[in-house]
């Protein structure tokens, strides 16, 4: 097949959109699919919505251009739409509204976790063809080698990492640990250390901040740590909990949004009355849940067999979901008329 993917990949660190569509471009040109990222071709079998607001500087073409390529190039192409961003996770006003206007030129969905399909579908979403395919990292990257478990003897060092600087990221859980750092009694216990971006006039005081870092670097470096914990709220999926897992960091995450999902049975749940107390349970039970995370399987490849898995069966299926769109897009005038809706 032919599959165009909808983002402009960057080079070094970016966001786990870009880390997504890394991945799966690699794996579907090793099992021999041709894969680009724009709309120019006549021949394109699938196209993969991963951005479609033509804002975002990591968008390689709208919902619009899809409906016009359909329209005026190709009626039969199969379109997918992958969703991963809701307001909730920003506290913004639009982007859910946006992205279920951009879902009717789809014919199927793909939601990146239970949690954001719900969320999806309690607003209106009510599209038959609809799957959700947990997020996964590259494992020849972030994987258990080299990492060792904590002696127990030293500081337990915790770490997490964000590209993205939004306060929902968890900086409430991290400006706590933070402030805990404050004291003899937690200076004396555990050490911090953030990867990434921060919010504008934000500082740490007495944990250890770093630029944001990409594949071996970051790999090598989360390594370096003993337990990763994400306060991250309303995350449709997120990528940095997984890197941490995969390379075999236990984990201590929120009930919010999608990470559940990823998190769960591989480290402890807390919130803001008892992180404390959490912190303490997994000093005390490091060595169980650092045996456990062997058990860890979320990764690219599953992710990215999941996805070839799709497209090969709507493929499969292609002449009876293209029979069975609402409206015949080639007619240029009701393309023209969709168009008008759209916008």
């Amino acid at each position: 097949m032919k599959i165009s993917i909808g983002t402009n990949i960057k080079e070094g660190p970016w966001g786990g959109g870009n880390l997504f569509a890394i991945n799966l471009k690699q794996h579907l040109e090793s099992n021999g699919h041709v894969v680009i990222n724009n709309l120019k071709d006549q021949d394109i079998d699938l196209i993969l919505i991963t951005e479609p607001r033509k804002t975002s500087e990591s968008s390689a073409f709208t919902h619009i251009d899809v409906l016009k390529y359909l329209s005026f190039v190709k009626e039969d192409a199969l379109v997918v739409h992958r969703i991963n961003e809701c307001d909730e996770r920003k506290g913004t006003n639009y982007v859910n509204k946006y992205l279920l206007n951009a879902n009717k030129v789809s014919d199927s969905t793909v939601f990146v976790s239970t949690w954001i399909k719900d969320l999806y579908f309690k607003q209106g979403l009510n599209h038959e063809n609809r799957h959700v395919i947990l997020s996964g990292a590259n494992q020849e990257i972030f994987n258990r080698k080299n990492f060792e478990m904590w002696d127990k003897n030293s500081k337990i060092k915790l770490v997490t990492h964000h590209w993205g600087a939004n306060w929902n990221k968890g900086f409430d859980t991290y400006e706590k640990l933070d402030n805990m750092l404050n004291h003899k009694k937690w200076k004396d216990i555990f050490e911090f250390t953030y990867i990434g971006n921060l919010p504008k006039n934000f500082e740490f005081i007495n944990s250890t901040h770093l630029s944001p870092l990409s594949g071996l670097s970051l790999a090598n470096e989360i390594k370096q740590h003993n337990l990763y914990i994400t306060g991250s709220i309303n995350e449709p999926s997120g990528n940095h909990h997984i890197e941490a897992a995969q390379c075999g960091l236990p984990l201590m995450y929120i009930d919010s949004g999608g990470i559940p999902e990823y998190c769960e049975g591989f480290g402890s749940e807390f919130n803001s009355e008892n992180i404390e107390e959490t912190l303490l349970y997994m000093i005390k039970n490091y060595k169980s849940k650092f045996e456990n995370m062997k058990n860890y399987s979320r990764n690219s490849l599953s992710m990215s067999l999941e996805y070839e898995e799709l497209f090969l069966e709507l493929f499969k299926n292609k002449k009876e979901i293209v029979a069975s769109r609402d409206i015949n897009l080639v007619d240029s005038r009701l393309a023209k008329l969709k168009y008008t809706l759209f916008n």
